[in-house]
């Protein structure tokens, strides 16, 4: 049975709910990256950090070889001026060189700023001008994308240069550019040798003081959203931010043995970095690196190193289902997979295991701000998002005159605590957060008696049909426990008479047929009759367009169901 550590308290029947002090909180550790990688190294040295096969060759780090890379990448970051909050670029899929790039940077003083390889070449320009990273370290080969060819167009003194110290308008902090994934340089962009040899003449000493001088509170990780509208946008946190959530993951996941995780989803994205380093690292597991998702080669890996944890999106487990003959993989060593997943159901796991479903968080907050942890008894979690995470408060307001709403009403909710964000690149504090330093959202939902939180979906989101408010997060998860019902997501479609149309889109499991009338009986016994779905259309896999985090763009979804609607109820001919 898990310990429920973790404690709300409601303020004066309004819906603000405060966690435990962070004070109380057991299990953390060193609050500074360069910190953090020290501490797991000391506790889990010779064991198997990280693994990953490239072209047929199996190559392994225990913690001492992580740390041991980590420093080399350190010094030669020192060596081409990398101190106190320079921002160093990590241009690099999921595979070992991430990571002694990112603890390279934190030990060298530096603010490791991770880049998402799926950027076009121009989301690409944007990232690097707002990021004003000094030193690039690029994986030159993605898929179909040769990011040395890419940045030459980009800046023409890159691809025309000697190696040396870049000088361009265009980047002006730019500096020094290398690639993890060639001994071979390019232009301006110098071999990955030739790069960690700079830092050959830079006493380990010089490394340890300088780590030994950032403090929790300086700033660690620059990321950029991968939002579903709009351009990335760059969010600062501070090293504590990460680290915490680093040290926690442990808990929420209730890990009891290290695990073998697999996971292909960038760490660029700061939901796959806290769960994979922080679920794995934390615990003295072995990550099984995939530079990329590729079903087929996913399931041999989990099966050639035995896998006991998969962090994978839902699109993901269906195609992996799909590879020919996958319930003949041995997949028998798997334990931490929520046993309500459909993965679950292969003939060769055995698990009871669930996953920490009921949370709450984004980039802002460098992954969750409520939680309750794995395994905690349905009858104290609920259908909720969990209770805030030590030191943090969350409220929920009126969106439209940020007054607190009193308890169970909905509107928008506002966060702040430790893990909260230093502010958004080029953007003043306060014009991201509220005068008593809460940030809003944009999501909607409500706080119970008891100081969980309800999360409903965007606000833009919210279903208007005649007058009242509906949230499709909750039409959906009972939609998709309908038989033979694979993906589930419902929009509002404008409509003249109800203002807003609830349309549910219905993607089936391969080989099952099914008709709107069965959708809609299956909802009626679980939802009132204004949040019934009133049309429902069944709709591809491939028409659920997603974001890089899976996120569906529920955007292009409306537009979908917007059109189909139209075309059905245009007169024939």
């Amino acid at each position: 049975m898990t310990k429920i550590e973790y404690t709300a308290e409601v303020v004066d029947g309004l819906s603000i709910s405060r966690g435990m002090p962070l004070s109380e909180e057991q299990g953390l550790g060193a609050l500074t990256l360069g910190g953090y990688i020290r501490e797991v190294t000391e506790k889990w040295g010779p064991r198997e950090a990280a693994m990953i096969t490239l072209d047929g060759e199996t190559t392994r780090w225990n913690y001492e070889d992580l740390w041991d890379r980590s420093m080399e990448v350190a010094r030669a970051l020192v060596a081409v001026g990398v101190g106190k909050g320079t921002r160093v670029g990590i241009l690099q899929t999921n595979r070992l060189e991430f990571l002694s790039s990112l603890f390279g940077t934190a030990l060298a003083g530096g603010i490791a700023t991770t880049i998402s390889t799926f950027f076009t070449p121009s989301e690409l320009d944007e990232v690097l001008k707002a990021g004003c990273c000094s030193v690039l370290l690029i994986e030159r080969n993605v898929l179909k994308k040769d990011f040395a060819e890419i940045m030459g167009e980009l800046e023409p003194q890159i691809k025309n240069g000697a190696p040396g110290e870049l000088a361009s308008t265009s980047y002006p902090y730019l500096r020094h550019l290398a690639f993890v994934d060639s001994e071979e340089g390019w232009g301006m962009i110098e071999g990955w040798q030739t790069f960690r040899e700079r830092g050959s003449e830079v006493p380990t000493e010089i490394v340890d003081a300088t780590a030994a001088s950032v403090a929790p509170s300086d700033p660690g990780l620059l990321f950029f959203s991968s939002g579903s509208t709009g351009k990335a946008k760059g969010i600062l946190s501070a090293h504590r931010s990460v680290s915490l959530q680093l040290w926690r993951w442990k808990k929420w996941y209730n890990i009891q043995e290290p695990p073998r995780s697999w996971s292909a989803n960038g760490f660029f994205w700061s939901g796959n970095f806290g769960m994979a380093l922080g679920g794995t690292l934390t615990s003295g597991g072995t990550l099984l690196l995939q530079r990329w998702f590729d079903p087929p080669e996913a399931l041999a890996l989990m099966e050639r190193e035995k896998a006991t944890m998969i962090m994978a999106w839902p699109h993901q487990w269906a195609q992996m289902e799909a590879v020919p003959d996958w319930e003949g993989f041995d997949l028998s060593s798997m334990h931490y997979i929520d046993a309500k997943v459909s993965f679950a159901r292969h003939p060769s796991i055995k698990t009871a295991w669930r996953e920490p479903r009921q949370a709450y968080g984004n980039t802002e907050t460098f992954t969750l701000i409520s939680v309750y942890p794995s395994e905690t008894p349905e009858e104290i979690a609920g259908d909720t998002h969990g209770l805030p995470t030590p030191g943090s408060t969350l409220k929920v307001v009126d969106p439209f005159t940020g007054a607190t709403m009193p308890i169970g009403e909905r509107g928008e909710i506002a966060v702040k605590g430790p893990t909260l964000m230093m502010g958004y690149v080029g953007i003043p504090l306060d014009e991201s957060l509220d005068e008593d330093g809460f940030l809003r959202t944009s999501d909607g939902g409500f706080i119970d008696a008891e100081g969980r939180l309800y999360w409903e979906g965007r606000m833009n989101d919210i279903i208007k049909t005649g007058g009242a408010n509906v949230s499709p997060v909750e039409i959906d998860a009972v939609l998709t426990k309908c038989p033979g019902v694979k993906v589930a997501q419902t929009v509002g479609v404008p409509d003249e008479l109800l203002g807003e149309l609830v349309v549910s889109c219905i993607v089936p499991h391969d080989g099952v047929t099914l008709d709107g009338e069965t959708i809609r009986s299956f909802a009626k016994e679980k939802l009132a009759s204004y949040k019934l779905p009133r049309r429902v259309l069944f709709v591809e896999e491939d028409d659920l367009k997603t974001t890089g985090t899976a996120k569906i763009k529920t955007a292009d979804l409306r537009k979908l169901a917007t059109d189909r609607l139209e075309a059905e109820a245009a007169p024939a001919g």
